[in-house]
């Protein structure tokens, strides 16, 4: 599972106490680092900055739980809600969110239900580049002259993260520094004296290195 046992915790605690933030954002879509630096006035800015703080930190998947987990709470209102799955599909579609299908749902959400709030317009072109980013690696996957590790890379940038890791152990594949990382944040992969199978030796983006094996080996 995720790496974030004390953080998964105190999220809770910011999420009894999620209150309404000032109904528009500075810049939708965007990062604001004036508003960042600044003392935040809800619960909801809070966990919002503590987001950037994790992507930030190179903590991706985390920072994806965390709008996940937030986007849970009854308390937000439209606008909150509609800034949170925008950031979500946001880090989705990024370098590191692996799931450029995660991120076409989510913008469609907002398209499709918050013609309302000031996201609606930044979302738009957000879904059209997604949308095509899907096409494409689509595309890519249906190619004969595909490899199989260029396969388990397009599969994991779409989302498709179980049948990457099929696709992986099946053919025995070396994916690079980033999926491995990837793979450790999300919970396929994991350490321990007590695992087997193939070690994989990635390092993460603050210099610690990890031996890696799937966490299913040998349990």
């Amino acid at each position: 599972m995720i790496r974030t046992p004390l953080f998964l915790a105190a999220s809770a605690v910011l999420l009894a106490a999620c209150a309404s933030a000032p109904e528009t954002p500075g810049i939708p879509g965007g990062s604001d680092t004036t508003s960042a630096a600044a003392i935040p006035d809800s619960a909801f800015e809070l966990a919002m900055q503590t987001v950037e703080g994790l992507v930030e930190a190179g903590n991706t998947q985390a920072a994806l739980d965390r709008l996940t987990q937030l986007l849970g709470s009854p308390a937000l209102t439209r606008d909150e809600y509609a800034e949170a799955l925008f950031r979500r599909g946001e880090i989705r579609f990024g370098p590191h969110g692996y799931d450029a299908i995660g991120a076409v749902e989510d913008f469609e959400e907002i398209t499709d239900s918050y013609g309302d709030t000031a996201w609606y317009t930044a979302a738009l072109p957000m879904l059209d580049s997604a949308r095509g980013k899907v096409t494409t690696l689509e595309g890519q996957l249906s190619q004969p002259e595909t490899s199989r590790l260029q396969k388990f890379n397009f599969m994991m940038e779409l989302g498709m993260h179980q049948d990457a890791i099929d696709l992986m152990i099946a053919n025995d594949l070396l994916p690079d520094n980033d999926a491995l990382i990837a793979m450790y944040d999300i919970g396929y992969l994991c350490e321990g004296e007590e695992l087997t199978g193939r070690a994989y030796d990635a390092v993460e983006q603050d210099g610690t290195p990890r031996t890696l094996r799937f966490c299913d080996f040998g349990k």
